[in-house]
C-alpha cells in the first residue's frame, strides 16, 4: 500500500525495475537503481543518528543526486528542505537556522559556498556529498553508494507526517516555510496522474529547481505513475535553443514550466525544424501566459494539448484549464475549474460568499493542502478561513489572496489581494524586498511595486528616499539587494526620489509611483 512518498519508488521498482526513473544529461537511474540509492542514503543518514522528523537540507544544483536526496531523506523518516545554491549566503543561513538543520546534502562544486554558509549560529554537524570538510564530518557520494541497500525504518511514519518544507518570500522580510505531508504530496501525484492520464510510458521534462513547487510533478507524479523524469540542467534553462533540442532528443511527452521558458523558445525561433510527435501535454503555471505567444506555440505544436495550471505552493495545484483551441483574442486565459478532491469559495472583503460574476478572494480546501507554516502558528491561523458544516465538523479553507471572478463555471484570475507578485513563476513578497532595501544605511524610505511589461509579464520596480548624510547610487543599491535576495526578487529598476506620492493619510500611493517623476533626484 502506498501511503508515503518513498513507497512510489519501491512500488515502481517492483513493477518497472528496468525503466528509467530519472535522467540528467548522460546519467540515468532505473527504478531498481533508484530504489537501491534511496535506501543507501537512508541508511547513511541513520548512521549519522538522524531522528524522526529531522530536517535535512538539500544544497544541490539540478542533477541526478537531487532525486536521490529527496527520496533518501524521506525514506529515512526525515524532512527535506531545498536550499537554492544561487541564493545569497544570508538567506541560506536563515533557512538552516530556522529549520535547525544539522545535515546538508551537496556536491563538491558547492564546497566554497558551503564554507561561507557554516557559522557559529547554525548546528551543521555532517555534510553528505563532500570528501572532506575540515572539522565537520563529511561523507562523499562514493561512500554513500558503497553502503548497504538493506534498510528498514526503525520507527513509524504516517501519511499525515511532515515530508518536506519549501520556503517562499515572507511579507515581514523573512522567508516562510510551507509544510507539506506525505499525504498532500501523494494526493497531488494521484490527481495529476489522473488528470493528464500519465503512465509508465511518459517522459516528463522537469524544468524547475527543487525549491520551486512546480518541480513536484517530476519528483512525485512521475514515480507514482512509473514514468521517467528528465531533469533539465542549469545550462539548458539559460539557452532556449537547447530546450528545443532536449524536448526532441529525449522524446518528451509532457512539459511543465513557467511561461517564460516557453516564451523564450518562441522569441528565439528555435521551434522550426523541431520534430516533437511524442509531446502530449504542455503545462504551464506560476504566472499568466500572454496569448500572443501562446498562439504561436500552439500553432507550431498543433498535436499537443495545452493546460493552464493554477495553485499556490500552499495547495500545490487546485485548478486547471485545458485550452480548447487557439486563444481568439488577447484576454487573459482562465485558470479554469477546480479539480477533484477539492472544494472552493469565492468571498468578498467581509468573507461572505459572492455570486458568480462578482470579484472575490479565492479560498481552497484540498487534499493537496499544506499542514501550515513552519514555526509560525499565527500566520497559519491567519491564512485559514474556517467554517462549520452541517455535521458540526470544522473545515479550514486556505486563503489564497488571489482575486478571481467565476463566469460560466470557469474561474478567472484578476490579481493579488496584497503586495505579492509572481516573477517568472517565483512568488515574491514586495514587502520582503522593501524590508531588505530599508536596511541600507543610506535609505530613509523605500517603496517597491510591480508594473506590467510589454510582453505582459510582471516587473519589480523600486523607489527610495535617501538620508542626506549618506551618498549612494541606484546601481549600488541594486547591488546591495543582489547580496540579500534571490536574483528574481531584485528590482529591475530603482529610482531615487526626494518625496513619494501619498494619500491624505500619509500612505505611499504605490500605484502612482510608475508615473511619478516630480522632484525626482
Amino acid at each position: 500500500m502506498i501511503y508515503l512518498l518513498p513507497h512510489t519508488i519501491t512500488l515502481s521498482a517492483h513493477r518497472f525495475p528496468d525503466r528509467e526513473a530519472f535522467r540528467f544529461g548522460k546519467n540515468s537511474l532505473t527504478y531498481r537503481e533508484m530504489d537501491k540509492r534511496m535506501n543507501q542514503l537512508a541508511g547513511t543518514l541513520h548512521s549519522l543518528k538522524i531522528k524522526k522528523g529531522d530536517r535535512v537540507g538539500i544544497y544541490l544544483n539540478r542533477s541526478i543526486e537531487t532525486a536521490i536526496a529527496i527520496f533518501g531523506i524521506m525514506q529515512a523518516g526525515a524532512v527535506y528542505v531545498p536550499i537554492d545554491p544561487k541564493a545569497p549566503v544570508e538567506r541560506s543561513q536563515f533557512l538552516i537556522e530556522d529549520c535547525d538543520i544539522e545535515i546538508l546534502i551537496t556536491q563538491p562544486v558547492q564546497k566554497r559556498k558551503i564554507t561561507q554558509i557554516i557559522s557559529d549560529k547554525n548546528n551543521i554537524r555532517a555534510i553528505i556529498g563532500l570528501p572532506e570538510m575540515g572539522e565537520i564530518q563529511a561523507l562523499s557520494w562514493e561512500v554513500v553508494f558503497a553502503a548497504s541497500a538493506e534498510f528498514t525504518l526503525p520507527f513509524r511514519i504516517l501519511e499525515i507526517d511532515l515530508a518536506y518544507i519549501i520556503y517562499t518570500s515572507g511579507s515581514t522580510g523573512k522567508p516562510k516555510g510551507i509544510m507539506h505531508s506525505h499525504y498532500s504530496g501523494l494526493a497531488y501525484a494521484r490527481l495529476t496522474t489522473e488528470l493528464y492520464n500519465i503512465t509508465e510510458k511518459d517522459r516528463i521534462g522537469n524544468h524547475a529547481p527543487i525549491h520551486f513547487d512546480i518541480s513536484t510533478m517530476g519528483y512525485f507524479t512521475s514515480p507514482y505513475a512509473g514514468a521517467c523524469t528528465v531533469i533539465v540542467s542549469d545550462a539548458q534553462t539559460i539557452f532556449p535553443a537547447s530546450l528545443g533540442k532536449l524536448m526532441e532528443d529525449e522524446a518528451l511527452t509532457i512539459w511543465y514550466s513557467v511561461p517564460l521558458a516557453l516564451i523564450q523558445v518562441v522569441q528565439n525561433g528555435v521551434l522550426e525544424n523541431k520534430n516533437l510527435p511524442h509531446l502530449r501535454w504542455v503545462l504551464y503555471g506560476g504566472e499568466p501566459f500572454p496569448p500572443k505567444y501562446l498562439r504561436t506555440l500552439m500553432t507550431q505544436w498543433s498535436n499537443t494539448r495545452f493546460c493552464n495550471v493554477y495553485g499556490p505552493a500552499e495547495v500545490n495545484q487546485c485548478t486547471y484549464y485545458h485550452l480548447p483551441g487557439l486563444p481568439e483574442n488577447d484576454e487573459p486565459i482562465p485558470i479554469g475549474a477546480v479539480w477533484n478532491n477539492t472544494d472552493y469559495l469565492v468571498v468578498d472583503e467581509s468573507e461572505n460568499s459572492v455570486v458568480p460574476g462578482t470579484t472575490g478572494e479565492l479560498l481552497i480546501r484540498s487534499a493537496t493542502q499544506m499542514l501550515g507554516y513552519w514555526r509560525n502558528p499565527e500566520l497559519t491561523e491567519k491564512s485559514l478561513y474556517k467554517v462549520t458544516d452541517s455535521t458540526g465538523q470544522e473545515r479550514a479553507f486556505y486563503k489564497t489572496g488571489d482575486l478571481v471572478k467565476e463566469e460560466a463555471g470557469l474561474l478567472h484570475f484578476l490579481g493579488r489581494k496584497d503586495f505579492q507578485v509572481k516573477i517568472r513563476g517565483y512568488r515574491v513578497e514586495l514587502g520582503e524586498v522593501e524590508a531588505r532595501l530599508i536596511t541600507h544605511a543610506a535609505v530613509r524610505e523605500a517603496a517597491v511595486y510591480s508594473v506590467r511589461a510589454s510582453d505582459e509579464s510582471q516587473k519589480i520596480m523600486a523607489a527610495v528616499i535617501l538620508n542626506k548624510e549618506v551618498a549612494v547610487s541606484e546601481d549600488e543599491l541594486l547591488q546591495y539587494l543582489k547580496e540579500k535576495l534571490p536574483l528574481y526578487a531584485v528590482p529591475e529598476e530603482l529610482k531615487i526620489l526626494t518625496n513619494f506620492p501619498r494619500t491624505s493619510s500619509g500612505k505611499i500611493k504605490r500605484g502612482a509611483l510608475e508615473f511619478f517623476k516630480l522632484e525626482e533626484k
